[in-house]
């Protein structure tokens, strides 16, 4: 995750990571927001909206038009997230095993 390949950000509050995010770019303009995650006790702080808010800022730096992920179906405040900051469900773009729901955004 190192550019031109992507990009890797991590949340920090005073030391600790608390979480992190990666973009993977890949061709045609489209970007994957993959690895996601907040520690517990960092949760309902916004962290989450923050990452994916910082890799949106660095797709369109890097001229990516369409993001696209994914999430596992028990991951219910992920995908109110995802819904949230206008991603929308979209038909499966990859084989990830333990994923249920695609998401897809092209106006970042």
């Amino acid at each position: 995750m190192t550019p031109p390949a992507g990009i890797f950000v991590v949340a920090r509050l005073g030391g600790p990571p608390i979480g992190c995010g990666a973009l993977k770019l890949k061709e045609r303009k489209i970007g994957e927001v993959k690895r996601m995650w907040v520690a517990a006790d960092a949760r309902g702080l916004g962290v989450g909206r923050r990452i994916l808010e910082m890799l949106e800022t660095r797709a369109r730096d890097v001229g990516v038009r369409t993001l696209r992920l994914e999430t596992n179906r028990t991951l219910k405040e992920a995908q109110a997230l995802y819904r949230s900051c206008g991603y929308v469900e979209v038909e499966p773009f990859n084989d990830e095993p333990y994923a249920h729901h695609w998401f897809e955004k092209t106006k970042i």
